[in-house]
């Protein structure tokens, strides 16, 4: 579904690769997406100590999930994003780039003490409104 990126005067430019809001339009199917970690396919944890290859793989799989609903990534209006580190905030957003290349998402990203496996260093939810119909 088309989403439109809503730029405020009275607000500051974003930091990141994010957009301040989004709107998008009310018909079609909201999907709830899980957050997502670094692990691939086959469950291992991919670019351990890296958050570069941690971004990029928590973005496939966003993808993946979003395309397994009929859609594509450029569905996705929301994600909230935790982090083991602040400071891989640019990495993240340059990783993100690579992925969200239409109007971006609105987003939070905070940073947490912990996951549920030592060597995550991200993970990724996302709210996504898709066609009615699924694209085929």
């Amino acid at each position: 579904m088309p989403k439109h990126e809503v730029i405020s005067p009275d607000l500051a430019v974003p930091n990141g690769h994010f957009a301040q809001a989004t709107t998008v339009p009310a018909q079609g199917r909201l999907l709830f997406i899980s957050g997502m970690t670094a692990r691939d396919a086959t469950g291992d944890v991919t670019g351990v100590g890296d958050i570069t290859a941690q971004t990029h793989q928590v973005c496939q799989n966003l993808e993946a999930a979003v395309k397994a609903a009929g859609g594509t990534v450029d569905d996705i209006a929301r994600v909230d994003v935790y982090v083991r580190n602040m400071a891989d905030f640019a990495a993240i957003h340059a990783v993100r780039r690579q992925y969200f290349t239409g109007v971006a998402p609105a987003s939070t990203m905070v940073e947490v003490s912990g996951f549920v496996h030592e060597d995550y260093l991200i993970e990724i939810n996302a709210i996504a409104l898709l066609p009615e119909e699924e694209r085929t």
